[in-house]
C-alpha cells in the first residue's frame, strides 16, 4: 500500500485528521446508503453493504487521495429499471460485469476519453436523474398507500395523482420534520451531518407521538441483519451476460463519469492531481467484489468526497475509515434502523436530488440558445420520459452531428488572386470577379479541417469554379490543420480529375495532412515536386508551366501587366514580381 504515491510522506501525525474525516463521512453515508438502496428497489441493508465494501476498496485501489465511494443518487433510475426488468440477482450480475468493463477501461488507459463526453449531455442526464429521484420520493413523503412503482415517469406520476386521497398526515409531519432538520442543521452546526440528525429527530417524533401510524423500514423490509452476508457468487452464463450487457455498459459508463467528475472536484478543492486510469481500475475492482456481498453498483460520491476534504482528510485512509465506521454501526446498531420511518428517507433523497440537479448550469446553457441548448433539453427530456440509455445515446449522436455541422461551417474554400494594390501583392478573395480572373491558373484558399462533414462542399466548390479546365490548380492549405480519410478521398478525386489535363500544386501543407497523404499514396500521385512551403514559390513554378501563347487575346486578366505587355513579357514580368511575394 505504501508504495502508492497517494500515501507518500504520510505519518502518524496525519492519522487523527483522517480519523475525524472518516468518522464524519461514515456517519453521513449510513442514511444515504439505505436511502439509495430503497429508491433503487432493493433492501436498505444492500446499500450499507455497498458503502462498506465498495467504500473501502475504492479508497484502497483508486487513483484519488480523497475519493469517497459508495452507492449514489445518479444510479437510482438505472438500478431501479434493472431490478424491475431483470430482478435483484441479475442486478448483481450487471454490477459485476460493469466492474469488469471499468477495470479494462483503466487497464487500457481509457480514463481520459470520458472527458470528451459533451457537457450538455452530462448536465442533461444529471438534471433528468435529479427530477426522477425527486418525484420518485413524493409518494413516500405523503405516505400514499397502494402505490405501484413503474419504470416510466408518466405512469409513476399518474400513480401519485390516483392515490393522492390516501395521503397520511402523520407521514407528511414526519417527512417535514426530517426535511427541516436536514436543511437547518448545516446552518446551525456545519460539522454535524444533517441527514443523520434528520433521521434521529423524525424517528423519535414518530415513535413517541404517533407510534404505528407511519410505515418504517422494519414494517416494509424486516429487520436489518447485524452482519455482512456470506460471499455469494451469482450464476452466470452466456445468455444472461448478453441480456445484461447493455445495462452493464451503462452502469460502467455512468460510474466512470461520476467517479472522474468527483475526482476532478477533489483536485480543484485540494490543488492535487488524480490518476484517472487508476481510479477506473479501483472502481472496477470495487464493483467486481461488491456484488459478491450483495451490494449494488457504486461510484465516487461528489458530496461525500467534498465533505471528506472539508473535514481535513489527508489521504485515502479517511475513505477506508469511513467504510469501517459503517461496518461498526452495522454490527452494533443495525436493529435500531428498523424504526426509521420511510417518510424520513424521502426528504433526504429530495435534498440529494436538489443538490445534484445542476440547475444553475442547466439554466446557463439554456440561456445561450445554441445547439448545446438543444442537446441539453433533448437529453434531459429523454432521461425523464424514456430512460438514461436512450438519453445518452441520442445526446452523444446529436452532439457529434451538430459538432460536424459547426466544423463544416468553419471550412472555407475560396478562389483568390494577387492584389496589385497591396505590399508584395498578397493573394485575396476580393480580386476574383467576372472580369478579373486567370483562365490558366486557379488559386484557392482552403481553411479549416478537411473532414467528412466538409469534404463534399470543398470538392463541389472547386469543381464548380474551375469547370473551364485551367492548366494549373493551386491549393493553399496552410490553414488546414486536419484531414480525415473522407477529406483525402475528395481531394484525390480532384487530383485525378485535373491530372489528366493539368497540374495540381499544394502549398503550406501541415504535418497531419501530409502524413495522411503519404500513407494513402496521394502524396506520390501529386508528386513531391508539386508541394511547396510558400505560395509564391508555387506561383513562380505555375507561371513557368502555362502556355504563354494562350495569354494573347485573353479577355480575363489576372495580372495588371497583361494589358500593357505581350503575353510572354507579361508572364515573365509576373514571375519576377512574384519572386518576393509570400
Amino acid at each position: 500500500m505504501f508504495t502508492d504515491k497517494r500515501f507518500h510522506h504520510y505519518s502518524l501525525s496525519s492519522l487523527p485528521k483522517d480519523l475525524l474525516a472518516g468518522v464524519i463521512v461514515g456517519v453521513i453515508a449510513i442514511p444515504l446508503g439505505m436511502a439509495f438502496a430503497i429508491a433503487s428497489g432493493v433492501k436498505p441493508e444492500y446499500g450499507i453493504y455497498t458503502t462498506i465494501v465498495a467504500g473501502i476498496l475504492i479508497s484502497l485501489c483508486g487513483g484519488s487521495k480523497y475519493q469517497i465511494g459508495g452507492p449514489t443518487g445518479a444510479f437510482i433510475p438505472i438500478l431501479f429499471g434493472i431490478v424491475m426488468t431483470y430482478g435483484y440477482e441479475n442486478l448483481l450480475i450487471a454490477g459485476f460485469m460493469a466492474g469488469i468493463i471499468l477495470l479494462f477501461m483503466g487497464i487500457f488507459k481509457l480514463g481520459s476519453l470520458i472527458k470528451y463526453i459533451p457537457r450538455p449531455v452530462t448536465i442533461g442526464f444529471t438534471t433528468g436523474i435529479a427530477v426522477t429521484i425527486f418525484t420518485g420520493q413524493i409518494a413516500s413523503f405523503l405516505g400514499l398507500k397502494g402505490i405501484e412503482k413503474h419504470e416510466e415517469f408518466i405512469r409513476n406520476i399518474q400513480e401519485i395523482f390516483t392515490h393522492l386521497h390516501t395521503t397520511s398526515l402523520f407521514s407528511v409531519v414526519t417527512a417535514a420534520i426530517c426535511l427541516g432538520t436536514v436543511i437547518l442543521t448545516p446552518k446551525i452546526a456545519p460539522k454535524v451531518p444533517g441527514p443523520l440528525i434528520g433521521l434521529i429527530v423524525s424517528t423519535m417524533v414518530a415513535t413517541l407521538f404517533f407510534p404505528g401510524q407511519v410505515a418504517t423500514i422494519g414494517t416494509a423490509y424486516g429487520e436489518i441483519p447485524s452482519t455482512l452476508p456470506q460471499i455469494h457468487i451469482p450464476t452466470i452464463n452466456m445468455e444472461i451476460m448478453m441480456k445484461l450487457l447493455k445495462p452493464a455498459f451503462i452502469i460502467a459508463m455512468l460510474g466512470g463519469i461520476e467517479s472522474l467528475l468527483s475526482a476532478v472536484v477533489a483536485d480543484g478543492m485540494t490543488n492535487s492531481k488524480h490518476n484517472s486510469n487508476k481510479e477506473l481500475i479501483g472502481q472496477g475492482i470495487a464493483n467486481i467484489l461488491t456484488p459478491l456481498f450483495g451490494g449494488i453498483p457504486a461510484t465516487g460520491a461528489i458530496a461525500r468526497t467534498a465533505t471528506n476534504i472539508k473535514n481535513g482528510a489527508i489521504s485515502p485512509f479517511s475513505g477506508i475509515i469511513h467504510g469501517i465506521v459503517v461496518l461498526l454501526v452495522l454490527l452494533f446498531f443495525a436493529p435500531y434502523a428498523s424504526y426509521i420511518p420511510l417518510a424520513s428517507m424521502a426528504p433526504i433523497l429530495m435534498v440529494v436530488a436538489w443538490n445534484m440537479s445542476e440547475r444553475k448550469v442547466f439554466a446557463h446553457i439554456l440561456k445561450i440558445k445554441s445547439t448545446d441548448s438543444l442537446v441539453l433539453v433533448v437529453t434531459f427530456l429523454l432521461t425523464v420520459f424514456v430512460n438514461l440509455t436512450m438519453a445518452v445515446e441520442v445526446g452523444l449522436v446529436m452532439s457529434a452531428i451538430l459538432f460536424a455541422k459547426r466544423m463544416s461551417d468553419v471550412m472555407v474554400t475560396e478562389k483568390v488572386l494577387p492584389n496589385p494594390r497591396t505590399k508584395h501583392e498578397k493573394v485575396e478573395t476580393g480580386m476574383v470577379t467576372d472580369t478579373h480572373d486567370c483562365p490558366q491558373i486557379s488559386i484557392f484558399n482552403v481553411e479549416g479541417p478537411l473532414f467528412f462533414g466538409a469534404a463534399l462542399s470543398f470538392e463541389e466548390t472547386i469543381m464548380k469554379t474551375i469547370n473551364y479546365r485551367p492548366k494549373i490548380l493551386l491549393l493553399r492549405m496552410g490553414r488546414v490543420p486536419f484531414i480525415d480519410t473522407t477529406g483525402e478521398a475528395n481531394l484525390a478525386h480532384i487530383v485525378h480529375h485535373f491530372s489528366k489535363n493539368g497540374i495540381v500544386l499544394i502549398s503550406g501543407l501541415n504535418s497531419q495532412p501530409e502524413k495522411v497523404l503519404k500513407k494513402t499514396g496521394l502524396y506520390d500521385v501529386i508528386g513531391e515536386e508539386h508541394f511547396y512551403e510558400h505560395t509564391g514559390e508555387a506561383i513562380q513554378y505555375a507561371l513557368g508551366q502555362i502556355n504563354k501563347n494562350e495569354c494573347l487575346g485573353c479577355k480575363h486578366f489576372a495580372f495588371r501587366e497583361c494589358k500593357k505587355l505581350s503575353a510572354v513579357e507579361a508572364v515573365d514580368s509576373s514571375r519576377k514580381r512574384l519572386k518576393a511575394t509570400f
